[in-house]
């Protein structure tokens, strides 16, 4: 492989090349850093870069692995981080003006993790102002377009952490998922995106969150093998994050290793999905089938309307408690971002009392639901990706919906703590990437990975690189 497309090779492969020694990480650094000059221009995804520190950093894992030493799986690997994420090595501006020269002292803890064990940070990814909608773009850094089409949305908040993987701007990317925030993104752009169950990457040194405790951090990747190996490096308990400990405990339990009871939703109440998504979801559950699983086809067992209705009052209450703790970024903040938080102030504190009351029925109702079935796979968008400058998709198979329409499939995942895999399917007629994902038990996030890992060998998709 020449130079110019190492830029290619997946993280597992580029750490077989490092141990024995066919490849340094300063080479393949150097050629990401090239394709990152290349592509980079026209899709916005990388907003801070950090090429010389990164060099250097790079230089010294070169020793390490012409002495034997390497410090992890991850040593050499180069890596972005999402910008609502603390970074001590580059600003955290979570895409506002509010937070245009912030600098943390700390990274947030699975990067930090990361970074101990090697992992070359080499730039932060675009989001919208506070992480806060579905596609990718804001006053300070603009619009992030898709690798597919740039004319097209990468999908939010972790577009450009989607857009800088797609486009063989490093391997692996840290992002963020508070209702679906990777797994659409990645949806959209033909990757993989792992949400971990709650705090199985715990959380520290953060932003004021916005989303109860939904947010959670994980990996993005072109392969299920690449996504595991990031996974496995930042995960485990953590003593500054206590539900970290439950985490930990919930991936120690026995899981199944024979046929897997399989339970494909296709549409989730009166929601409406694209009819090629729909389509390419349906081939793509047929790969289950073929694997021995047991998969039935129904409804979601579960009553998520109250929480679709209630989510946006969920993020105006969040923004609105952070902008009383941090008043001058409400100064600086967007006019639309001012008027969410009034609206959050109206919201009383009996409201929120009934949505926390209703977060936690829906766990339970998990708890049961997953002692009869072990997966749930569902769309993981229900629109192809729309024009980057639009905020959402207005219309879905022909009906108009709000601004949550096209993530419907989504959010209860988070409010319910799950773990949520998304995977390539087969694409659109137009080229689009579709994505499925797998939900499993709270704590089963090694079965996605496995189930995930057999799918992709049958369908596999690492070959698909974007024309740019």
């Amino acid at each position: 492989m020449t130079d110019e497309n190492l830029w290619r090779l997946s993280a597992t492969e580029l750490q077989r090349r490092y141990r024995e020694r066919s490849l340094t990480p300063v080479a393949v650094l150097q050629a990401v850093l090239a394709r990152m000059d290349a592509v980079n221009p026209r899709l916005n995804a990388v907003i801070a870069r950090r090429d010389d520190a990164v060099l250097s950093e790079a230089t010294v894992a070169t020793e390490r692995f012409a002495h034997g030493s390497p410090l992890s799986a991850l040593d050499g690997i180069p890596l972005t981080v999402k910008d609502s994420l603390f970074t001590a090595a580059l600003p955290t501006t979570c895409g506002t003006a509010a937070l245009r020269s912030h600098r943390p002292v700390h990274d947030e803890l699975a990067a930090e993790r990361a970074l101990a064990g090697g992992a070359l940070l080499i730039g932060k990814t675009n989001v919208p102002e506070f992480a806060n909608d579905g596609y990718t773009a804001n006053a300070l850094f603009g619009i992030t377009g898709n690798p597919w089409d740039p004319a097209l949305t990468p999908g939010g908040s972790s577009g450009g952490a989607v857009a800088a993987v797609a486009a063989g701007i490093g391997p692996l990317a840290i992002a963020q998922d508070g209702g679906g925030s990777i797994r659409r993104p990645a949806s959209h752009t033909g990757l993989v995106g792992l949400k971990p169950s709650l705090s199985a990457w715990p959380r520290h040194h953060v932003l004021p969150g916005l989303l109860l405790d939904f947010d959670c951090i994980g990996p993005v990747a072109r392969t299920v093998a690449d996504a595991r190996l990031l996974f496995d490096a930042a995960r485990g308990a953590s003593p500054a994050d206590r539900s970290s400990m439950a985490a930990s405990y919930a991936a120690t339990q026995p899981r199944e290793q024979g046929r897997l009871r399989v339970l494909y939703v296709e549409h989730l109440n009166a929601n409406p999905l694209d009819p090629q998504i729909a389509s390419s979801c349906r081939d793509a559950v047929q790969h289950f089938e073929l694997l021995g699983h047991r998969v039935e086809f129904g409804a979601l067992p579960l009553d998520v309307n109250y929480l679709m209705e209630a989510w946006p009052q969920i993020g105006q209450v969040g923004l609105a408690a952070m902008f009383e703790q941090h008043p001058e970024w409400k100064a600086l903040a967007s006019p639309k971002y001012r008027e969410l938080a009034d609206a959050g102030r109206s919201v009383s504190g009996a409201r929120v009392w009934q949505i926390v009351e209703h977060v936690t029925r829906l766990r339970r109702e998990c708890a049961t639901l997953f002692e009869r079935l072990d997966v749930i796979v569902m769309p993981a968008a229900a629109a192809l990706p729309w024009p980057a400058h639009e905020p959402y998709p207005a219309h879905i198979d022909g009906q108009a919906v709000g601004p949550r329409g096209h993530a419907a499939y989504t959010g209860w995942v988070n409010a319910a703590g799950l773990p949520g895999l998304a995977l390539p399917a087969r694409p659109s007629r137009e080229g689009l990437p579709i994505g499925i994902q797998l939900i499993g038990a709270y704590g089963q996030d090694d079965l996605l990975l496995d189930l995930g890992a057999a799918y992709e060998a049958l369908a596999p998709w690492s070959d698909r690189w974007p024309d740019l």
